[in-house]
């Protein structure tokens, strides 16, 4: 009877409406949710220590800095693509605040693509939006998401995070 409650739970579960459903765990292993941010744009990225993209973390960061009070970056550091973030969390941390002056929040170490997907990226690669859906391709991807929680803009990992197409959004 359990596994019958528990199946039905699933199939009538609405789909999450926005980012702020989603309960997440920060790089210190703290629970902590997107809503907090509510009203403010958020900038989610797929990121990894050891990826040729890696050097975005300060471009990141000037993000972070130049618009703070109109955007909040999140990075979700994975190791999806290459090995490239076989770091622990706390090792995570301590490179990306000693190499790139990291102080916006990070996630701890998640799952963007495959079978053990984060529920979160399950919803962003899903989530109708004007570029495009589907799988992450690689480390770097960008998510935009607008104050109130929806996707709006979604950009591959060679978009700079200072670039025009991002910063347009966020003047």
């Amino acid at each position: 009877m359990k596994v019958l409650t528990i199946l039905l739970a699933l199939l009538f579960t609405a789909p999450a409406a926005s980012v702020y459903e989603f309960k997440l765990t920060n790089i210190d292993g703290k629970p902590f949710s997107l809503a907090k941010y509510k009203g403010k744009k958020l900038l989610i990225v797929n990121t990894a220590s050891e990826c040729g993209f890696t050097p975005q973390y300060a471009e990141l960061q000037k993000l972070a800095d130049q618009y703070k009070g109109k955007v909040t970056v999140v990075g979700f550091p994975a190791n999806n693509f290459g090995g490239q973030e076989p770091g622990a969390n706390a090792e995570i941390k301590t490179f990306c605040q000693k190499n790139y002056g990291v102080n916006f929040p990070l996630s701890e170490k998640v799952s963007v693509k495959g079978d053990d997907i984060s529920p979160l990226f399950q919803y962003l690669t899903t989530a109708e939006n004007p570029d495009f859906t589907g799988e992450v391709k690689w480390n770097f991807e960008k998510f935009l998401i607008d104050e109130n929680g929806k996707l709006i803009h979604r950009y591959r990992s060679a978009v700079k995070p200072l670039s025009p197409e991002i910063t347009k959004e966020l003047e």
